[in-house]
């Protein structure tokens, strides 16, 4: 998951002369009978020449024989390491799967097997990742179920017997060709790119959607059940199947950020001290899930994982990973703007009292960013409190109580019964009343008073008529 490539090495091949690929855990020799299963479709290297009393073949399959290598019918001669003729059959190779991580190693770019204990991979990158470089190795055979919740597997490039193939029209072509279809099976298709991770920042694995495969084969390696923690509140790192003491970073970064460098930086100046010797570290990029209100998925967000294990047991599990975290912690807090990093987030499971601990340190661009959202809120809040001074809010308010829950019913003042009607400045008559018997009591009304109204389109002068 590095910005550097990875290689990666596939571990179980099925040559003839690997013991463990019978059933009955040798090689057949000259006195057996060989029986491949008919209807299993297999490719098998062939080191040396053998001499046997018969072979049935399967009915889709192919020998890769080595220089000198072949088979000849046993002539009946004693053979001392053959008492017995029986029937060999072949193991079944189909359970090979792909998304296994038992059946990888992480090998050097020599195709030599890297021993460097102070680092790990989660388990999802211990499957081959995008840009990662797969190795078969030479001289062997292999069959590999590529089912997978992906149409398309990506990888940097793929070297089998002895050839690497680093662009996408020599793979294609090499999947024409009669082998590929004997050694890779299932739903998924491998594609070489050709390219790297693009990003100085680190690329993530791109295998979560087949976390689901990967953690049931790992956890079948060892009787599906994950190790039971020495703390109380343990950690489940992303990419990771089970739960782990010790200590997980989670840091915000820039596009400045270099991650091949950084963990340079970890290795060189932190995790070689000898007060951590005990410590191993896996670090690289993940995506973390979002959601709205703790329930509704959103986008994803890119982040750096540090994960820290160590090899204390009891009280003592995590206790020297936390200590690297606290260092890793504070070494942020000095130079991770420098390094490219705006904030960090550490969780701490130990086997003490004090586990699950979780601390966070976030950079001056974090902090003000935090502040001018406090002053924006400040200023919404202080617009509604004008608003309420002034009256408007209020009024607003009063209206909508008025509202129903179906609609907005208008406010229409009660009518007194003293004031049925007004005085008409272009008449000198009193409207007619809609109450009967009040009609004798307007005729007896004096006609010689003054009627008059205030009018703002005129002066006050003009008022009276």
């Amino acid at each position: 998951a590095a910005a550097a490539a990875v290689y990666k090495q596939w571990i179980p091949n099925t040559n003839f002369e690997t013991a463990s690929n019978w059933d009955k855990g040798r090689v057949p020799c000259a006195s057996d009978v060989v029986h491949f299963e008919k209807s299993k479709a297999i490719s098998v290297f062939v080191r040396s020449p053998h001499a046997l009393t018969a072979m049935y073949l399967p009915l889709n399959g192919e020998f890769v024989l080595a220089s000198g290598a072949g088979f000849a019918a046993s002539d009946g001669t004693w053979d001392p390491g053959c008492d017995s003729g029986v029937t060999v059959s072949f193991a079944d190779a189909e359970h090979h799967a792909w998304f296994d991580p038992t059946l990888w190693q992480v090998v050097s770019a020599h195709r030599e097997l890297r021993q460097d204990e102070r680092i790990f991979s989660i388990d999802e990158e211990r499957v081959p990742c995008h840009y990662d470089d797969v190795s078969f190795q030479p001289e062997t055979s292999f069959r590999v179920n590529v089912d997978s919740s992906q149409r398309v597997i990506r990888l940097r490039s793929i070297s089998l017997m002895g050839q690497e193939l680093s662009s996408p029209e020599a793979w294609a072509s090499y999947l024409q060709g009669p082998s590929a279809p004997l050694q890779f099976h299932g739903n998924g298709t491998l594609q070489v790119t050709g390219t790297g991770c693009p990003d100085k920042s680190g690329c993530a694995c791109g295998n979560a959607v087949d976390g689901h495969r990967i953690c049931p084969a790992l956890l079948g390696a060892s009787g599906r059940q994950c190790p039971a923690p020495a703390c109380q509140s343990p950690l489940q790192p992303l990419g990771h199947c089970c739960r782990i003491c010790g200590a997980t970073i989670n840091l915000d970064f820039t596009p400045d950020f270099d991650l091949q460098k950084y963990r340079d930086r970890l290795v060189q100046d932190m995790l070689s001290q000898p007060k951590y010797a005990g410590v191993r570290m896996a670090i690289s990029k993940v995506h973390k899930a979002q959601t709205f209100l703790g329930v509704i998925p959103r986008s994803s967000i890119p982040l750096i994982q540090i994960v820290l294990i160590d090899d204390g047991a009891g009280a003592q599990s995590g206790t020297t990973a936390e200590q690297l975290a606290a260092a890793i912690m504070e070494d942020v807090a000095q130079h991770g703007e420098a390094l490219g990093i705006l904030s960090g987030k550490v969780e701490v499971a130990t086997g003490s009292t004090l586990s699950g601990q979780v601390g966070s340190h976030s950079l001056s661009r974090i902090t003000a960013g935090t502040v001018l959202g406090l002053l924006f809120g400040l200023l919404f809040l202080g617009g509604i409190f004008f608003l309420y001074r002034k009256g408007k809010l209020r009024a607003a308010v009063a209206r909508l109580e008025l509202c129903t829950a179906w609609s907005c019913c208008p406010v229409t003042p009660p009518v007194s019964s003293s004031d049925r009607g007004f005085d008409n400045p272009m008449f000198d008559v009193e409207p007619p009343s809609a109450v009967p018997g009040e009609e004798m009591l307007q005729e007896m009304a004096p006609r010689d008073h003054q009627v008059f109204y205030l009018n703002p389109l005129y002066d006050a002068s003009e008022t009276e008529t």
